[in-house]
C-alpha cells in the first residue's frame, strides 16, 4: 500500500494545546478517516513545532477527497485551523502536500 508523508507547521505558541486535543481525537472524527481509507495514520510533533504526517492509502488524492466531503471534517479542520502557520484557509488539510519517498527499508 502506497505511504504518504507531509508536513505542517504548529504555531509554536499553540503546539501545548495541539497535543491536548489529539489526546482525544473525535471518535466519528476517526471512523470518517478509516472509513475514507486513512490507515495507519500518525502525527509526529517536534517541539519547534514541525508536524510529521504519516499515512498508507490506495488513493491519496481519494482519500483526501473523501474527507473533505464530510461534516465531521469541516468542522475538525476549522476548530484546528488557528493551530497552524502558512495555511491560506481555515482548511489546515488543504495544505497537506505530500513529501516525495525516495528511500524505504523493509
Amino acid at each position: 500500500m502506497p505511504r504518504v508523508c507531509f508536513l505542517l507547521k504548529v504555531r509554536q505558541d499553540r503546539i501545548d494545546e495541539y497535543r491536548r486535543r489529539h489526546t482525544t481525537v473525535w471518535p466519528e472524527m476517526t471512523a470518517a478517516l478509516s472509513a475514507a481509507g486513512w490507515h495507519d495514520y500518525s502525527l509526529f510533533l517536534r517541539e519547534d513545532g514541525t508536524l510529521v504526517g504519516y499515512l498508507e492509502t490506495d488513493d491519496f488524492t481519494a482519500a483526501q477527497n473523501a474527507m473533505a466531503a464530510t461534516e465531521v471534517n469541516t468542522r475538525w479542520q476549522r476548530e484546528m485551523a488557528e493551530f497552524f502557520e502558512d495555511t491560506d484557509d481555515d482548511r489546515p488539510d488543504r495544505a497537506i502536500r505530500p513529501l516525495t519517498e525516495i528511500f524505504h527499508l523493509r
